[in-house]
């Protein structure tokens, strides 16, 4: 337990056989229970992560069948959180790009009674964006302009960062159902939260990079579904506006450094 509280941390993974096994050596002791959920994968992550499961008792591993998309494999852990009693879901890749010594930082204001759901942002101190390539960097900057003119909150700086964490109240009145599959997943959730006004909060943390990782965006594919995605934001938001509920009046933000 993390200062009373229970912790789940979901693990979404796909073809991590090369990294997999950094992310579980590393989980910090308080965590109560590890959800690797296994999306489809072809590699030897399943293996890997069975053989981690057969010594450790907090490691649980779930598996899709096939390949759903990140997002998806989230929802997937974040329901085995939901059954399993946790007050906490933390989100950290299968790919060893979450530093685990950051963990309590994005708890500490959820368990404190501050916000909702915390997660990372690497635009928040200059030198955090070190290893970022220029392409990269203004690809955030774009996104996170284009998610703050869908959703309404401007706040938000690293929109795209997945090292999260989210209370089980939040949990409880999201509709998990309806969140978006893929990787725009952290952009719907943004839009989602900002509409129930429950509290977001940004940590400063550095972007990590492994040596020889690719990214399994494709990227013009990935852009295409972003706009629409966004698109569907700005609709929903338009929407509930006009219907004038009090779900977008406001956002409370916190940002630490």
């Amino acid at each position: 337990m993390y200062r009373s509280h229970r912790i789940g941390v979901v693990v979404p993974a796909y073809n991590e056989e090369l990294h997999i096994g950094g992310v579980l050596e590393l989980m910090p002791d308080y965590v109560d229970a590890v959800y690797v959920v296994d999306d489809g994968s072809t590699d030897r992550t399943r293996q890997i992560v069975q053989h981690y499961a057969a010594t450790e008792s907090r490691i649980h591993p779930v598996t899709h069948a096939s390949n759903r998309g990140v997002g998806a494999a989230i929802v997937t852990g974040y329901r085995c959180c939901l059954a399993d009693g946790m007050d906490v879901a933390a989100v950290m890749a299968g790919d060893n790009q979450m530093d685990p010594a950051l963990l309590s930082a994005l708890l500490d204001p959820l368990v404190d009674g501050r916000a909702d759901y915390a997660k990372g942002s690497r635009m928040l101190v200059p030198g955090h964006r070190r290893g970022m390539s220029w392409w990269r960097v203004f690809g955030n900057w774009l996104l996170r302009w284009l998610t703050a003119a869908a959703t309404g909150n401007v706040a938000i700086t690293d929109p795209q960062n997945g090292f999260t964490a989210i209370s089980r109240r939040a949990l409880d009145q999201l509709n998990l159902s309806a969140v978006y599959p893929g990787y725009g997943y952290c952009n719907h959730l943004i839009s989602r939260l900002t509409a129930l006004r429950l509290a977001i909060v940004e940590i400063a943390m550095a972007q990590v990079i492994n040596q020889g990782q690719k990214s399994k965006i494709r990227y013009v594919p990935y852009s295409l579904r972003m706009l629409s995605l966004l698109a569907h934001c700005l609709v929903f938001r338009l929407r509930v506006t006009l219907s004038r509920s009090p779900g977008l009046s406001s956002c409370r933000y916190e940002a630490r450094t």
